[in-house]
């Protein structure tokens, strides 16, 4: 059978199982085992989950993940989310649509203490939304500016679905996160920029708060300063080390971790339930990540050695004679089309094997397609008709958000994205300027 044959084979099965409901790394790890014993007979096929659990096992920077995740719930559980936005509401909230930027500032430094799109949501649903509809904000807007805040989660480092993409790819955690810095706040600059132009011009959606909700004395407003900003002190605490070339990735990632559990014990909110839920949703994201990238790992291994990329390279390039930015193109769109349907993890461990040893070969950096392909499943998580954060907000929404609101919201907010793509697309130095000054290449 021919080499493409077995590749087109392997994709169709896996897409089967997922359509039919298995765990992402059930079925891929179940299609890259099977078809390596297939093709390679019992040692081969032995040889290669084992060679992929080692290679997981012995890649040290994966020990940033459950310190990340374990910070972001730390801050999370112990309501320091709440103390940010009460911030935010009493100093932006003279602002028309004050509250909705607010609301992009919360999921940034939401994002800066988790790093998953799905915690940010969650804040944002059950913190932001009940305030911006009972201030007489437009449910459209509102419902549009928690979906498209929380998908910063995965660009805004420390980005979780970043660590998975530089295992993959094989490229450095610490340059992807930088690389995601600029373009992640120039998208939330934009966000911004859209909410007040757009309240401006129609006042109605995004009302100024009145005096007396903003007027809280001198004293309350710099204390709730300092407690809306204390995520960003243990942020910087936990990333001017590591930029300064003091600690290595993983001691910066601990220092967060620990960082943020002392600040919980400082503020008496550390109690059994917030450290037993903390650490029980740690454990739990991180074995999934796990369990996905060892199953990704092994698909891999079975394309490396089935020769995959070339045939698929010598396609596009000598059959079909495509240009490389024409090819960079169809491969966003396929992420778009299948974000449709799958997650962020699901799309880059199934397209990983093909896409990024392609793009290398094409001349492209793969620091800078790892930004684009973060910011192309941030447009994938709000595309109808199934995108993940058009589900996730009706889940979480009230009842007077039906899904044809959700669905009518994110339409500008897409747009946002569409134009922030095409910026990094066109001017690389926005993701790679900030790695280059820090580790000078």
């Amino acid at each position: 059978m021919p080499y493409e044959m077995i590749a087109a084979l392997m994709f169709s099965t896996m897409m089967l199982m997922l359509l039919t409901g298995q765990r992402v790394f059930g079925a891929i790890g179940f299609v890259a085992v099977m078809a390596a014993l297939l093709l390679w007979g019992d040692r081969g096929g032995y040889d290669l989950g084992f060679s992929a659990a080692m290679k997981l096992m012995k890649w040290y920077p994966l020990l940033t993940l459950p310190m990340f995740i374990f910070m972001g719930y730390v801050l999370s559980e112990s309501r320091i989310a709440d103390d940010l936005y009460r911030m935010f509401h009493v100093w932006m909230g003279g602002l028309r649509g004050g509250l909705a930027v607010g609301t992009i500032g919360l999921m940034v430094l939401v994002s800066a203490m988790n790093g998953l799109s799905v915690a940010g949501m969650a804040i944002g649903a059950t913190i932001a939304l009940p305030e911006l509809l009972k201030r007489g904000y437009d449910k459209r807007m509102v419902t549009g500016v928690i979906q498209a805040g929380s998908s910063l989660g995965i660009l805004v480092p420390p980005s979780v679905v970043l660590v998975l993409y530089a295992m993959i790819a094989r490229q450095p955690v610490g340059q992807l996160w930088l690389a995601g810095v600029v373009p992640g706040l120039m998208m939330a600059a934009l966000f911004i920029l859209y909410i007040v132009v757009r309240c401006r011009l129609q006042p109605e959606l995004g009302p100024v708060l009145p005096a007396e909700d903003r007027d809280v004395g001198r004293a309350e407003k710099l204390r709730l300063l300092r407690a809306g900003l204390l995520p960003l002190g243990i942020f910087a605490a936990m990333m001017v080390p590591f930029v300064n070339g003091w600690t290595s990735l993983v001691e910066s990632s601990a220092i967060g971790a620990i960082t943020a559990f002392l600040v919980a014990v400082a503020k008496g909110r550390m109690t059994r339930d917030v450290f037993e839920t903390s650490v029980r949703n740690t454990l739990g994201i991180t074995c999934m990540f796990m369990w996905i990238i060892l199953a990704a790992l092994a698909f891999g291994a079975v394309f490396d050695g089935l020769g995959a990329v070339k045939a698929i390279e010598a396609l596009f390039t000598e059959r079909l004679g495509l240009n490389p930015w024409v090819i960079l193109i169809l491969m966003q769109l396929s992420f778009i089309l299948m974000g449709t349907f799958l997650d962020d993890t699901a799309m880059l461990v199934i397209v990983a094997p093909l896409y990024v040893p392609l793009v290398g070969q094409l001349g492209f950096d793969l620091v800078w397609y790892g930004i684009l392909y973060t910011i192309t499943c941030q447009i994938a998580y709000m595309t109808p008709p199934f995108g993940y954060n058009l589900f996730l907000m009706r889940a979480m929404a009230p009842p007077e958000i039906t899904l044809r609101d959700i669905y009518g919201s994110i339409t500008p907010f897409v747009l946002v994205m569409v134009c922030a793509l095409v910026l990094v697309m066109v001017f690389p130095g926005l993701a790679l300027w900030l790695p280059g000054v820090v580790y000078g290449n």
